[in-house]
């Protein structure tokens, strides 16, 4: 099975990881996500079809851009983004 490996920046808690792992796996053939935040990291396994440009796309919108590849924006999108994560009371 394909695995995608992604390091994004402002990934901060569990609220983060909870919002990644939801909104990925919504993504077309992804099976399963596992998000780490304290190195960082997003790993997607999926069927062959999910493309890494869909994955980072997805995650940049949701304030968790690639490393090094984000700016103000991503960032206040990410505390948004880690908020809906708390809420939802699965940090």
């Amino acid at each position: 099975m394909p695995i995608l490996h992604l390091h994004v920046d402002n990934l901060k808690c569990g609220g983060c990881a909870s919002t990644i792992r939801h909104r990925v796996q919504e993504l077309a053939g992804v099976t399963s996500v596992r998000v780490d935040p304290e190195a960082g990291s997003v790993d997607v396994d999926h069927d062959g079809t999910t493309k890494h440009d869909q994955v980072a796309a997805l995650l940049m919108r949701l304030g968790y851009p690639e490393h090094g590849t984000g700016g103000a924006l991503e960032k206040a999108k990410s505390f948004i983004s880690c908020a809906i994560g708390r809420v939802k009371g699965e940090d």
